[in-house]
């Protein structure tokens, strides 16, 4: 294929069982070093908090983190959780590191706090930043990555005239309209809520408005992607994952937990299902397995890009299924 479709990772820094969150962070950047070498078109992290399991909470400081120790590929987020902060702030911020790293930063904007509703408050004490806020918010920050207009009395510094790429992520019909109404790029978050994927990818399609950012629909879709020289072991080593499934769901989290023989000792059939279902936009497998999985998915949805993301206890496993992933769209 001449212009293969381009493809992209999305990161937790997942801390595994009997590991450190510096730990988890050094995996990252040695997953994104990796990456570089492997054509990855860009390399995201994921704003969360209060979650043992998970190291990228400081957004904007790991994706410094990661593009100081990168030369090429694009670093950013997915997503920023907006409701959590100022415009100004993340503007800044973000503004900052396209200043270091031109060229190569990416911001994606996501509309919940990415938490519980105790640490939201944590984070943002008034939560004025709320979810309705959430277009006027996204405006806010285009106007600061913008150029100065006389007399604006409140700038970003750096920021201004960064023109920091700006991209909405969703896991439900909402993110697929303002997107669309503000002619951006959009990514679904179908990892871990398939539901609405198709309906949102047809949607922000059919409303798209063009803008001075882009002038034609440019869609993501991030999938779960476990493999390995066999399907056998990707299958064994995918049971980290639905494992993590079954303890959200259970409200029982925690580090990210090794594979294990046999999944139905762990937990029942009705929660095995359950997971399942919230994993359905998964690939599992070897190589032409994986190949198989993701161009059916490309085909369903009618992605511009894939956004490849996953959690593997063992990081030596974990680097070698991103790699076999990146085989694999190489020759969709």
């Amino acid at each position: 294929m001449a212009n293969p479709i381009p493809y992209s990772i999305l990161d937790i820094s997942p801390i595994p069982q009997g590991f450190t969150a510096g730990d988890a962070l050094r995996n990252s950047l040695d997953v994104a070093r990796h990456a570089e070498k492997w054509g990855y078109t860009r390399y995201w992290v994921a704003e969360h908090h209060n979650m043992t399991g998970n190291a990228s909470s400081a957004t904007a400081v790991l994706i410094a983190y990661l593009a100081g120790g990168t030369s090429r590929i694009r670093v950013g987020s997915g997503g920023v959780m907006l409701p959590n902060h100022a415009p100004l702030v993340i503007a800044e911020q973000f503004g900052t590191l396209e200043t270091l790293y031109p060229g190569r930063i990416d911001l994606g904007l996501g509309r919940a706090p990415g938490t519980d509703q105790m640490t939201a408050r944590a984070l943002r004490r008034d939560l004025l930043g709320s979810e309705d806020r959430f277009p006027q918010d996204v405006r806010e920050l285009q106007h600061y990555f913008g150029p100065i207009s006389e007399g604006q009395a409140v700038k970003a510094i750096p920021g201004a005239n960064t023109e920091v790429p700006i991209w909405i992520l969703g896991s439900s019909l909402y993110g697929a309209q303002l997107a669309a109404h503000f002619g951006l790029p959009y990514a679904f978050a179908s990892h871990f809520a398939p539901e609405q994927l198709l309906e949102a990818m047809k949607i922000y399609r059919e409303l798209f408005k063009p803008s001075d950012t882009l002038d034609k629909p440019y869609s993501a879709f991030v999938m779960n992607v476990v493999a390995a020289d066999s399907d056998e072991e990707a299958q064994h080593l995918y049971t980290t994952l639905q494992q993590n499934v079954v303890r959200m769901r259970r409200n029982t989290r925690g580090q990210l937990p090794p594979p294990i023989a046999d999944l139905d000792e762990f937990c029942e059939p009705h929660e095995k299902a359950a997971a399942a279902h919230t994993l359905q936009v998964s690939v599992v497998g070897s190589l032409e397995t994986i190949r198989k999985g993701m161009r059916q998915w490309l085909e369903v949805t009618g992605a511009s890009e894939m956004i490849f993301t996953g959690q593997i206890f063992d990081h030596q496993a974990r680097l070698k299924s991103f790699e076999i992933a990146a085989q694999a769209a190489q020759s969709l």
